[in-house]
């Protein structure tokens, strides 16, 4: 299905279940679930109810996504390391450069005194027998003598400055190798937290994950409608700002890709390479992690939020999504999700930030 035939779709069903709270609200009522026929959750000694169930698995991507946020931010700071070292490395060749080139003015001097005698040119002025020689050399002679001085400070701070890149060089590479350690640590811990809510979602029968899911769709759609019920939307803008606008259209261009953890696109996507990249595609940069777009970012009251704002989620900062308008919000949910709209209060709120507010 073409791009603006699937947003539209997707729109059109998010407007379409609006008749449970207020207008806009990104759900309608889950069907009733089934009674179960067998036991309600895997007999392994682990959770005995799919509400248990339902919460240790939330539990688990909760944690991979509090690590994927560990290793996005570890990434980055490799980046800007490994950039700075580069830059650093270049500095440096240019210090050796500058250092021979100043050697071999000091040679050529050294090796014109050579020549004179070895006598220094105040004594070789002295003996000229010529006093209106002497005068007109004496001028040179303070000019060279000066010229000689700012020739030896110049090599002097030269060569400060390569031990200075040079302790700068070996800091970042302790950095880098710090933040690689971070790197794999956080790789390994999302991949355990997948592994293990994966293994929990197989163990159980068809019948029960299809009640999982319908949990989880009920779980999300009483959250927004408790969210919608304070009549929040009464005061929120639907207008965007230009930037806005194309920040809103590139994430919601990207409905139906894969959630991939450390992703930024173009093909898989985590939640905040989604909005990092489709503020990027609007014209403005923003930091690549959900903590890091909450701690720099500037704040809006949610009810002063717009489209294009995006709403941080949790406590801890480790989830966001792109406020698109009528209470819903576009993001890459977690792993074995794809891009989708969902409603904006469907979870806890820790707050908004606005990347194209002055």
């Amino acid at each position: 299905m073409p791009k603006k035939r699937r947003l539209a779709a997707a729109i059109t069903l998010v407007c379409a279940l609006t008749a449970w709270a207020a207008p806009g609200t990104a759900f309608a009522e889950p069907a009733p679930a089934p009674s179960p026929s067998g036991p309600s959750a895997p007999q392994t000694g682990g959770p005995r109810t799919l509400e248990e169930v339902s919460r240790q698995i939330d539990d688990l991507y909760r944690q991979a996504a509090v690590a994927t946020d560990a290793y996005n931010l570890a990434e980055e700071q490799t980046k800007a390391q490994s950039e700075q070292i580069v830059k650093l490395a270049q500095e440096m060749v240019k210090g050796r450069e500058k250092i021979k080139r100043l050697k071999d003015q000091a040679g050529a001097t050294a090796r014109m005194q050579y020549r004179n005698g070895g006598l220094p040119p105040g004594a070789q002025l002295m003996l000229s027998g010529d006093p209106d020689g002497f005068l007109n050399g004496a001028d040179l002679l303070r000019q060279g003598q000066q010229a000689t001085q700012g020739l030896l400070g110049e090599l002097n701070r030269t060569q400060a400055d390569l031990t200075a890149y040079s302790k700068d060089a070996t800091a970042q590479w302790k950095n880098l190798e710090a933040n690689r350690v971070k790197k794999e640590a956080a790789k390994k811990d999302i991949n355990d937290k997948i592994a293990a809510a994966e293994k929990i979602q197989a163990d159980l029968k068809e019948q029960e994950r299809q009640r999982l899911a319908e949990l989880e769709r009920k779980k999300e759609f009483d959250a927004q409608t408790a969210w919608l019920s304070t009549g929040v939307l009464k005061a929120i803008s639907t207008s965007a700002s230009e930037q806005g606008k194309k920040a809103v259209k590139f994430a919601t261009d990207q409905i139906g890709k894969r959630y991939v953890w450390g992703a930024a696109g173009p093909d898989t996507f985590d939640c905040s390479g989604l909005t990092s990249q489709a503020w990027i595609a609007a014209g403005r940069g923003i930091p690549r992690t959900s903590q890091e777009q909450w701690a720099q970012l500037p704040h809006v009251a949610v009810k002063d939020m717009r489209p294009g704002d995006l709403i941080i989620y949790f406590a801890d900062a480790t989830h966001v999504g792109m406020y698109i308008g009528d209470g819903a919000i576009v993001h890459s949910p977690r792993p074995g999700r794809t891009v989708t709209i969902t409603g904006a209060g469907s979870m806890p709120i820790l707050g908004v930030v606005r990347p194209d507010k002055p």
